[in-house]
């Protein structure tokens, strides 16, 4: 029997402050605008989170029974690659997430939208529904995406664009079409995260017949990509403090701009794949970071408008 240290371990705790950076963002914007809802808030994360270890163990199982994971990759050593759980045991944890999931994607949309916005709340339960399969279907199953070269793409969708505005939404119940610039540089930075771990895993994934985009890029050009994910983000992010004219006090969000900088110039010298392994850490903080740092300023912005 797994112990709890087992399943704490198979959840990878170090990828959820990067899954809730995009709802950080919505959730400050829309309290900046008069926009929020504390329960709302707390339901948000806990869908999120939620969404996120049940992707950590759908991919433990999806590359587990494929035989992805094994003694030629370089990463972590996962649970069922250890022995530790049992593809049956993985496979009865995704089933238990999915079913928290679906409960806490339900209650959000309840307090979001109660009996008053009927048509509103069915798309957004197709929405959840959509981030529950996006969840599972990354490695498992025939037609895994993950396998296919669209992880980048699925990443930047659900981690950028449908985190960012669709966590405005529940508060709101508008669009903003300016959150795109924020929404996007979040996805970006959540892409670049899943190109070092496709860099890093590049030939062990092409053993196992897994093409990511960086599989078929090769090192070099996953490189430049890594670099144009970055300085775009970056730019992305400036972009939009500019237009929206915040306070001084949103420089102080760009220090979360120079680890990634300096992770660029060290990344560009990498020719042994293992030393990809610690960088996945470093952007996935410095997303979360940029995120806390950016809402936490407009907090204080409005905060100071009040009083």
């Amino acid at each position: 029997m797994a112990t709890l240290k087992t399943w704490i371990s198979a959840s990878r705790l170090r990828t959820l402050p990067l899954s809730i950076s995009g709802a950080l963002v919505g959730s400050s914007y829309a309290y900046f605008l008069g926009f929020f809802d504390g329960l709302i808030f707390t339901l948000i994360i806990l869908t999120t989170l939620s969404f996120q270890i049940l992707s950590n163990l759908a991919n433990d199982y999806g590359d587990g029974i494929k035989g992805t994971d094994n003694h030629s990759r370089i990463g972590p050593e996962r649970a069922i690659q250890s022995g530790a759980v049992t593809p049956k045991q993985m496979r009865l944890a995704v089933i238990l997430n999915t079913l928290i999931s679906i409960g806490l994607a339900i209650a959000l949309i309840w307090f979001s939208f109660g009996v008053t916005h009927l048509i509103t709340s069915i798309i957004f339960l197709i929405l959840g529904g959509l981030s529950i399969w996006a969840a599972i279907s990354y490695t498992v199953g025939n037609a895994a995406y993950g396998y296919r070269a669209l992880g980048d793409l699925m990443v930047f969708l659900f981690f950028g664009l449908l985190s960012v505005f669709g966590t405005f939404f529940l508060f709101s119940k508008q669009i903003d079409i300016r959150l795109l610039l924020p929404a996007s540089a979040v996805g970006l930075l959540s892409a670049a995260v899943l190109n070092l771990n496709n860099m890093r895993d590049l030939e062990s994934d092409k053993k196992s017949n897994k093409y990511t985009l960086a599989a078929y890029m090769g090192l070099k050009n996953s490189k430049i990509y890594h670099f144009l994910l970055i300085l775009s983000a970056i730019g992305l992010m400036i972009a939009f403090q500019s237009i929206m004219s915040f306070s001084y006090l949103m420089l102080f969000s760009w220090v979360a701009f120079a680890p990634l900088l300096i992770h660029l110039k060290i990344v560009y010298g990498i020719k042994n794949p293992k030393r990809f392994d610690p960088h996945l850490k470093l952007v996935a903080l410095s997303t979360f970071a940029m995120s806390l740092l950016f809402a936490s300023v407009l907090v204080i912005e409005q905060l100071q408008q009040l009083s």
